[in-house]
């Protein structure tokens, strides 16, 4: 692991009259796997928000890659979440109309590149995910678990610098969240992927390299996993 690719400096933000962030400070290695963990309202979605772009700060700085990211414009930020961030969340939000396939195609797709091209990359990290045969399958018909290893295929197929993953197992079963888990990490090492995993769940940290701990919108604890 290198210097930080992705951090966060004195980081506030408030959603009307309540603050979700209070200077929270973080620095993502490259490579480096990345548990960010806090109770329920501690702000740690909001500061995964903040790191990915999605929201700017009220105030503090976030610098990708030696730029700061909260200075760009939206269309800039609209295109770093596409060709360099990749995301899995609590329940997927795969497309509901688009089967396997497409799904993982996608971001490869709006992109530029090919169809073809898109098809063979996205078939390839279905295979590695364990989800051959599943193609033509709808996520209607998929488990919990298959939805969430489709949407781990989606988030890393255009090859992302940074996985931003907010509760990726919290609707899955403790076993299966574990598959899910260990598919995602290893699968992010192979490609070289620094992964930020929010979470409330001590087992799903114990994944991680390092965790820090969120509590009332600061970063107030760093610890090994």
């Amino acid at each position: 692991m290198t210097g930080p690719v992705l951090r966060a400096e004195n980081v506030s933000k408030s959603f009307g009259p309540t603050p979700a962030l209070r200077g929270a400070d973080l620095a993502l290695a490259a490579g480096e796997v990345l548990a960010v963990m806090g109770p329920s309202g501690s702000g740690k979605s909001t500061l995964l928000h903040c790191l990915a772009g999605i929201l700017r700060p009220d105030s503090g700085e976030v610098w990708y890659d030696g730029h700061r990211l909260d200075q760009l414009p939206e269309s800039a930020r609209s295109r770093l979440r596409r060709d360099e961030f990749g995301f899995v969340f609590q329940f997927g939000q795969l497309v509901p109309e688009l089967p396997v396939l497409d799904n993982v195609m996608l971001p490869l797709l709006l992109a530029g590149q090919s169809r073809r091209s898109a098809r063979e990359s996205a078939a390839a990290l279905l295979d590695q995910l364990e989800l051959s045969g599943l193609e033509g399958r709808r996520p209607g018909e998929l488990s919990g678990g298959q939805s969430q290893r489709v949407a781990v295929a989606r988030a890393l197929v255009a090859r992302p610098r940074v996985v931003f993953a907010d509760e990726p197992t919290g609707s899955l079963d403790s076993l299966t969240g574990e598959r899910v888990l260990e598919l995602l990490v290893d699968s992010a090492r192979e490609h070289g992927a620094s992964v930020v995993l929010i979470t409330h769940d001590a087992r799903v940290a114990s994944y991680a390299d390092r965790e820090v701990v969120v509590r009332d919108g600061r970063v107030t604890a760093l610890e090994p996993a």
